[in-house]
This record gives structure tokens, C-alpha cells and sequence, in this order.
């Protein structure tokens, strides 16, 4: 039985999952190309076979997929135009699953969607695949009976990060790394600079010795100042070094559909900082437990929740590490594997 994936941007958690999932399945992933500002390496191995979007016409992404002859079509969202056409001839046919990880926020562009989805969604996709409640709550509305949707699209590299909490917990055990560590995009929606302003409003107002480490590119322009260090695009295979050496993770995005480093990060045993536009956050933060959500767009409320942290002390951000790690083992690689054969047999029962 062979697996399609229609994808967008390939990710390193994604072909972890895909690797479990080609166990059992011949998996088969179209790509849209490596965005230039997170130039992933990715490798993959002999048993998916991965496709170039660009390097087809329709007509011969069409014929691909026909010499393929799928048992299941995945397909991310319904930005990609060609996907869709796609996919649809095959629905009825065989599971035609549709992953969405939008958040449900009643815009006047969400109830368009509602009204116009039964024309382009719900005669082209027979079920729906979303990281959590927030997406779920959406493609209901989008006319998707409650036994056709699924959740837990979006799962980390596991075995990776909980080895890295393993090597590393009985380190910070004894000396618990005084620096925050952002990893994302530098733009706007991310919150960087709401971030750094935090940050460095904090260092004025009440002198520590926590430092701030940012690694990642993008259109804003890195702040300069002596207790902040930014490392640029790093890639996943020379993180390790970097989390050793860093104690709480903070994402303050304005906008994050799930957010994957969420998960990543706890659980490689770190107290989480998550902004409360960050989907991840409704499963893996609990605030005062292992870490704290704060309002998006907020430099003084973030400064606070960064003052929350630098006065506990080490054994209190360990005891949050501990618990951080522990819930990041809520989904995982198999659930995901087993919820796309979950689809294969419903499909066939």
C-alpha cells in the first residue's frame, strides 16, 4: 500500500514520522522547494521517495501520482491550487485527507471559507487531520463530521530531543544555565522584537546575569547588545552543543498556527515561555508548572514573565524541566503512524 504526501515545506519532524510511517508503507512526498530563509538539509532514506513540485508540469505531476497509484492522499491545507485538482478525481475512491492547522478565529474570511467549502473541500477531502482543538473547532465549522477529523498532525522527532534530555538533565541538575533561547524566524510575526525590548528594558530595570540567545534569520535586522547572542540559521544536527549550554526556551510569536519547537523543547527538558498565540501551548504548557503562556504583542507583560523566571531558583527551573519533559511524551511518532493506517481502515470497513 503506498502513502501520498501533497506537501508544502518539508520539515525534519515531518520525515521522522514518515520514517515510521515506511516501516509498513511505501510513502511517496511532492515538495514544494527549501525556503530560503531556513535552509534545511534534509536527508532521507531509500525507502521515501521524495518529489520536487517545481521540477513538474501539472500534466506530469498528474501522471506521477497516477504511477503511484496511492491508497491514501494527504495533502497539506488547500493553498497549493494543483494539489487540490489533484486529489479530487480520487475522492470516493480512497481516503482523501486534508490537514489544516489554522486556528478558528471567526474573521469574515473564515465564514466565506464555510459557506464556499462544500464546492472545494468536501468533494475533494473525506477526512481532516489537525495538530489540536483550536483546528479542530475550524474544520467542523468547514462542514467535517467529528468521526472524519483526527488530531495530533504535528508530532516532533522524539527519540532525538529525548535523548538530548537525558545527556543533559543531570548537568543542569547541578547548574541550571542562566540564558533564554529563542529559535525561530527574525520577523515580525514572530515577536522577536517584542523579545529583545523585553529583554533588554529587564536588564536596565533589574540587573541579572541571564543572557538571551537567539538562533534564526529573517528580514529584521539582529539587535546588538552585549548579554544578547544570535547564532543565525543553525542546523537541527548542530543544536545539541547550544541546548546544553541553555536553560528556558521562549517563543512570544503574534502568530503560530501549532509551533513544533514547542514540543521539540520540552522535550529536550526545558521550561517553556510560550505566548498565547502559540496552538502548541494548549498541550504541552501549564502555567506555574512548567512554564508560563503570556499575552502576544506585549513587551511589558513579557518583561514580567521573564522576571518570573530569573528570580526562581535552579532546582525550582529543573523541577519545571522535569515537567516539561514529561508532557512533550503525549504525542508521538506511532500515534502518528497509526492514525494515518486509523484512515486506510476506516476506509476500507
Amino acid at each position: 500500500m503506498s502513502v501520498l504526501f501533497l506537501y508544502t515545506e518539508l520539515a525534519d519532524y515531518f520525515l521522522k514520522c514518515c520514517e515510521e510511517l515506511a516501516l509498513s508503507k511505501e510513502v511517496h512526498i511532492v515538495r514544494w522547494p527549501v525556503n530560503k530563509e531556513a535552509p534545511f538539509e534534509f536527508k532521507y532514506t531509500d525507502r521515501i521517495k521524495v518529489y520536487d513540485k517545481n521540477n513538474y508540469s501539472f500534466g506530469q505531476l498528474k501522471d506521477l501520482v497516477a504511477k503511484i497509484n496511492p491508497s491514501i492522499i494527504i495533502c497539506s491545507g488547500w493553498i497549493d491550487k494543483d494539489y487540490l485538482k489533484i486529489t479530487k478525481p480520487y475522492f470516493g475512491k480512497i481516503p482523501t485527507v486534508l490537514t489544516c492547522d489554522t486556528h478558528w478565529r471567526g474573521d469574515l474570511k473564515q465564514y466565506l471559507a464555510i459557506i464556499l467549502s462544500r464546492f472545494f473541500l468536501l468533494n475533494t477531502f473525506s477526512n481532516s487531520w489537525v495538530p489540536g482543538n483550536i483546528q479542530e473547532k475550524y474544520v467542523r465549522k468547514l462542514g467535517f463530521a467529528p468521526e472524519k477529523i483526527r488530531q495530533g498532525f504535528y508530532c516532533c522527532d522524539l527519540q532525538k530531543f529525548n535523548a538530548i534530555y537525558d545527556r543533559g538533565i543531570s548537568t543542569k541538575r547541578n547548574n541550571f544555565p542562566k540564558r533564554f533561547l529563542y529559535v525561530g524566524r527574525y520577523y515580525d510575526f514572530k515577536g522577536i522584537t517584542d523579545l529583545w525590548k523585553a529583554f533588554i528594558d529587564l536588564q536596565e530595570e533589574f540587573p541579572n546575569d541571564w543572557e538571551l540567545w537567539c538562533l534564526g534569520a529573517g528580514s529584521i535586522e539582529p539587535v546588538k547588545h552585549p548579554k544578547i547572542k544570535h547564532f543565525g540559521f543553525v542546523q537541527p544536527k548542530d543544536l545539541e552543543p547550544i541546548l546544553e549550554q541553555t536553560g528556558v526556551f521562549i517563543l512570544p510569536s503574534r502568530f503560530e498556527p501549532w509551533g513544533v519547537v514547542v514540543q521539540e523543547y520540552a522535550a529536550a527538558g526545558f521550561p517553556l515561555l510560550i505566548s498565547e498565540e502559540v496552538g502548541a501551548g494548549e498541550r504541552f504548557i501549564q502555567n506555574g508548572i512548567n512554564g508560563y503562556g503570556f499575552p502576544a504583542s506585549n513587551p511589558e507583560l513579557l518583561k514580567s514573565t521573564l522576571k518570573n523566571i530569573i528570580k526562581l531558583e535552579g532546582k525550582d527551573l529543573t523541577l519545571m524541566a522535569e515537567r516539561s519533559h514529561r508532557l512533550a511524551q503525549e504525542i508521538n511518532p506511532q500515534q502518528w503512524v497509526d492514525t494515518v493506517l486509523h484512515f486506510l481502515n476506516e476506509y476500507k470497513n
